[in-house]
């Protein structure tokens, strides 16, 4: 048989390529897993019935997580597309972490020494981190389930994408509990949560999203 015979034969009757499909694949992973991190963090950890006071604190880790949420979608966007470039959704997502760590620091800066410590460590940082990671599980597991779907040429990069967005979005969940205020303790704690199921995805990304 002859190539274009070929060709002829499996393109027959094969109709238009679905379109928008790394949108929506995404775009169910993303709802899924932040539902799911809500409805977690609400059944078992229970709300922060103190949202509501919190003011500027709360804004300014919602900012910074949704923020996280937004470049690492953007970046799993873009690692699903063979050929997409990538770099500047990197960058984006890395200038939100810069963003943080500046406000961090100069809050830290005009903080009296004796104080720091406590920025830092709030009243929970032996378990935020944690909490976050197993907020994430869900979103971790949807996010897989949408790359793998996908075609990613960079399997680990693409594992390490979909675990920060669903590190982001255990986040999310969270900090409706989280009754910390300190941006430090945000970028410190709260990352390094996110980093634990970025990380996951890292290690799992060769063997599941591999063609």
């Amino acid at each position: 048989m002859k190539t274009e015979q070929l060709v002829d034969l499996l393109a027959r009757q094969a109709g238009p390529a679905p379109r928008h499909v790394v949108e929506t694949r995404l775009a169910v992973a993303v709802t899924l897993g932040l539902l799911a991190s809500v409805a977690a963090a609400a059944g078992v950890l229970g709300l922060n019935v103190a949202l509501a006071d919190m003011g500027t604190a709360l804004v300014v880790k919602l900012v910074y997580v949704a923020g996280l949420a937004a470049g690492a979608l953007w970046l799993a966007d873009r690692v699903a597309r063979p050929g997409a470039r990538w770099q500047p959704a990197a960058r984006a997502t890395t200038l939100v972490l810069l963003a943080m760590a500046l406000l961090a620091m100069s809050r830290l800066i005009a903080t009296p020494d004796d104080e720091r410590l406590a920025l830092l460590l709030g009243r929970s940082w032996t378990s935020c981190p944690w909490r976050v990671a197993a907020l994430s599980v869900p979103a971790l597991v949807a996010a897989l389930w949408a790359m793998r779907g996908l075609a990613p040429t960079r399997p680990r990069l693409a594992g390490f994408t979909v675990g920060l967005l669903a590190g982001a979005l255990g986040a999310l969940g969270y900090a409706l509990y989280c009754t910390e205020v300190s941006p430090l303790f945000v970028l410190v704690w709260y990352t390094l949560g996110m980093l634990v199921p970025a990380g996951a995805g890292a290690l799992l990304g060769p063997r599941l999203l591999r063609w």
